[in-house]
């Protein structure tokens, strides 16, 4: 394992240095970096197989943060799904992912290389889709890379354009904004499972959003970024409303694992706790757009003035007007030593 590291970092160390000093034609330039890319993406995956390989062998486990490891995607997402997969019988081996950026990051980028499966993958940016086309990856692999900006209106055509809308074993969205209302208008979307980013600085206890709007923006909806997708709560009452079984989240709180109920019997007595964790991130911006580290409850108060979808009353409310919006166990998660000090005096 730390010698595959070591060739991890050397690869990473030359395509650095070949930055550093190019010369030469930018052609030979090019097809070198592309060499290293190539070779960085197969020493990757092997690293990924051998954790594989570990996580398939764990029949019980505390929770899904147990099997998390990290290949392509952005924290253990790479884990879980690969444990879900070896653990239950899936005839379909399709995913779906929306948000995807250039793929180089993503949740199912791992599944694509070593499982051999079949996707579908969009992002908004044009130039992202071009990356991800240019590359020996899309050559090599059966996946289709769409740009469109997604909203409500237009995802099931979109889907039902490139023939996926039908039997499918993963949806994944991710799209810091719209989630909520892009599952909502997939009613008829019935994957096996379903990865979908909620956004834990809502809290645990509320079922809320941000308000649909088809031309949304993170960073313009409020300038911290903080203001985005919905909460567990609510997204676990529209999934579970359609016939799925919430799994846990991965550590870092931001992803959720759902399964669809006629499967879930297959993972019955598995996993001890299925846990929504809260997240420690702290990727908050000031008004000029610097990172600005906020954390814990902060977070929260930052944005707690605006107004939000309440998925239970179906009304605009402001957010901080719901009440308190973490569990005792969160707040304890959060918690700086000082803090616990102060609770217990």
């Amino acid at each position: 394992m730390q010698s595959m590291l070591r060739k991890l970092r050397k690869s990473i160390d030359r395509a650095s240095q070949l930055v550093a000093d190019l010369g030469g034609s930018a052609i030979s330039c090019m097809a070198k970096i592309r060499q290293l890319d190539d070779k960085w993406e197969r020493n990757a995956c092997l690293f990924g197989r051998l954790a594989a390989f570990q996580v398939q062998r764990m029949e019980e486990i505390d929770t899904l943060a147990d099997v998390e490891f990290q290949v392509f995607s952005q924290f253990g997402e790479d884990g879980i799904i690969e444990w879900l997969v070896s653990s239950l019988n899936l005839q379909n081996r399709t995913f779906v992912e929306f948000g995807v950026e250039n793929y180089l990051e993503a949740n199912t980028r791992f599944l694509l290389l070593n499982r051999n499966w079949t996707g579908l993958v969009f992002d908004g940016d044009a130039g992202n889709m071009n990356v991800l086309r240019s590359s020996a990856t899309y050559w090599r692999n059966d996946i289709q890379a769409h740009a469109a900006f997604i909203t409500a209106e237009n995802i099931q055509q979109l889907i039902e354009q490139n023939g996926f809308f039908g039997p499918l074993g993963i949806l994944s969205i991710d799209l810091d904004g719209n989630d909520y209302w892009i599952l909502k208008a997939l009613g008829g979307l019935r994957p096996d499972i379903l990865v979908l980013e909620c956004n834990p600085v809502f809290g645990d206890r509320h079922a809320v959003t941000v308000p649909y709007d088809a031309k949304f923006e993170r960073f313009r909806s409020h300038y911290s970024g903080l203001l985005f997708g919905a909460s567990i709560a609510a997204l676990r009452e529209l999934a579970e409303g359609r016939g799925y079984e919430f799994l846990g989240t991965c550590m870092n709180g931001l992803n959720a694992f759902f399964v669809r109920a006629d499967l879930a019997p297959q993972l019955a007595g598995r996993i001890k706790r299925r846990i929504a964790w809260p997240a420690i991130h702290r990727d908050s911006r000031d008004p000029a757009g610097r990172l600005s580290y906020v954390r814990g409850r902060e977070r929260f108060d930052l944005i707690a003035g605006c107004m939000v979808h309440c998925c239970r009353s179906g009304r605009m409310v402001r957010l901080g007007d719901l009440g308190e919006p973490y569990s005792a166990e969160w707040l304890r998660a959060m918690a700086l030593p000082r803090d616990l000090l102060q609770a217990a005096a």
